[in-house]
């Protein structure tokens, strides 16, 4: 086994609960994937291409993490990257149910990928990337919720209409 591990999500946008599972999943496995998905079931409020670069610019310096993006499903991407570990955050109870069916889903269509279940650290387990979206659009304080190169996009998104 190589080590490579994969957290993949939308992350639209990333959150300070995503940056807590990066950062803890980075000290458990070598080399780890943050992979930005094209979820043609959403609505996003940033492109693919945003997103990926605001990762980047909050994960600089973490050496052992590469940001990609992917579109299809994530069986099929695993592939293709030889990784055989996901990584998945879980806030609360009710994020399980799903992500649980989603393993075995994952499991069934790749019977050597394994999910790792990650609990959200106790400050962050309430924070979102709809929530944080939403307390945005009406110029809420989202500073503390995500990480500061988000922070600076949801500002300039306000100021453009793009909510």
């Amino acid at each position: 086994m190589n080590g490579l591990a994969i957290y993949p999500g939308s992350f639209d946008p990333f959150t300070s609960g995503h940056l807590d599972i990066v950062q803890r999943a980075a000290q458990l496995f070598p080399r780890l994937i943050v992979a930005v998905a094209v979820n043609v079931r959403k609505m996003p409020t940033f492109t693919v291409e945003e997103r990926v670069q605001m990762l980047q610019e909050s994960l600089e310096g973490m050496e052992q993490v590469e940001v990609d993006s992917f579109s299809g499903l994530l069986v099929d991407y695993a592939r293709q990257r030889g990784a055989r570990i996901i990584v998945r955050g879980l806030r609360a109870l009710s994020d399980f149910e799903n992500e649980f069916q989603m393993a075995h889903m994952n499991r069934r269509l790749h019977p050597d990928l394994e999910t790792v279940f990650m609990m959200t650290s106790q400050e962050h387990f309430y924070v979102s990337s709809q929530t944080v979206k939403e307390v945005a659009f009406f110029d809420g304080n989202v500073s503390g919720l995500v990480p500061e190169p988000v922070l600076r996009r949801l500002r300039n998104q306000r100021g453009t209409g793009g909510f």
